[in-house]
């Protein structure tokens, strides 16, 4: 089969490789399509532990051609998609119930052979049949799953003040999962764009564009929003210095949810006495574990909408094109799709 290869960090190709051979408690996948999110800038610097040589690629969707003899409920033909990441079961986290801190906790598409490629296999128990989405929705379901995690982390209180920095694909989507989870405003600041105006469409109250040549354009006009500050504020773009300067839009015990995917090596500088003072929480939001089945239920439901955020797709050939528009930040979100 053909599939994106890297040997090394930035180092890839696409060429054949051996199609996977599924064990009796995997499934194997026909991709239709998977998209490119910022893990996968991550992994491509080599940044989150990948191991080389490795098949990017985790927010997959497809048709079962193959089915582990020990796999019962799923039929070849059903289109699924796939829960990405996998617990030990066993470590310290695991026993305690908390699966998403595992201290091994591994992930398709950076520890195991993942979906930029025409096959995938997967453990059958990470499957979950689509019936109404199409493959462009069908890969915002694993980005749906994180937001709706994020959502809970969160935890607004029903009339909230939202605020939230950033309006990339799962900022698209958490925007409407606050709306529908206890926000009775929300306010999304972002560089001016298409993404903010999808975001505008979806989701917000109110926008502000982000001047990143005069900010206090923007600041201004978010104090003049909520001049007391806002109960809860999201930080989903993972810049360091929009998350150092989140803080200052808290209102006294107010959060800040730190949600964006920040370079390992990032730091940011707070005052304690303002957490002191303000009694502010800060939490953090990582990826999701299961939250599959809610994440379809909003998507099939069409309660969260997802048709706009996929804005090219791009054939599996071309993925450098399909980094250049990532790393360019054009359009939304992209999808590779193999050649059929």
């Amino acid at each position: 089969m053909k599939a994106i290869v890297y040997d090394a960090p930035r180092n890839f190709s696409y060429r054949d490789t051996d199609e996977p051979r599924i064990k009796p408690d995997e499934a194997l996948i026909r991709v239709h399509a998977c998209g490119l999110c910022g893990t996968d800038l991550h992994v491509h610097e080599g940044e989150f532990g990948p191991r080389f040589p490795l098949i990017p690629g985790h927010e997959f969707t497809g048709e079962l051609v193959e089915i582990g003899s020990n796999v019962s409920g799923f039929k070849p033909g059903q289109r699924v998609v796939a829960n990405s990441n996998l617990a030990c079961g066993s470590c310290f986290y695991c026993l305690r119930g908390d699966f998403l801190l595992c201290e091994n906790l591994s992930c398709y598409g950076i520890n195991h052979n993942g979906g930029f490629a025409e096959y995938v296999k997967i453990k059958a128990d990470r499957l979950f049949v689509i019936n109404r989405l199409s493959p462009r929705e069908a890969v915002m379901v694993e980005p749906t799953a994180c937001a709706l995690h994020g959502t809970e982390v969160l935890d607004a209180k029903p009339g909230s003040d939202v605020l939230l920095f950033g309006a990339g694909p799962t900022g698209q989507v958490l925007a409407q999962l606050v709306r529908l989870n206890g926000a009775a405003r929300l306010v999304v600041a972002a560089p001016p764009g298409p993404k903010l105006d999808l975001a505008a469409r979806l989701g917000a109250d109110e926008v502000v564009p982000m001047d990143r040549e005069d900010p206090e354009v923007h600041r201004r006009r978010l104090q003049a929003l909520s001049p007391k500050g806002f109960d809860y504020v999201i930080e989903a773009t993972g810049a360091p210095a929009v998350c150092q300067e989140a803080l200052r839009f808290v209102r006294r015990r107010g959060t800040l949810l730190v949600y964006g995917v920040y370079p390992e090596n990032a730091s940011v500088r707070f005052n304690p006495f303002d957490l002191f003072r303000g009694e502010i929480s800060i939490k953090g939001s990582f990826a999701q574990i299961d939250s599959f089945p809610r994440a379809i239920a909003y998507l099939e439901s069409g309660k969260v909408k997802v048709d706009e955020i996929v804005t090219q797709e791009i054939p599996l050939p071309e993925y450098q094109q399909a980094l250049d528009i990532a790393w360019a930040r054009k359009g939304v979100k992209t999808a590779l799709v193999p050649e059929s």
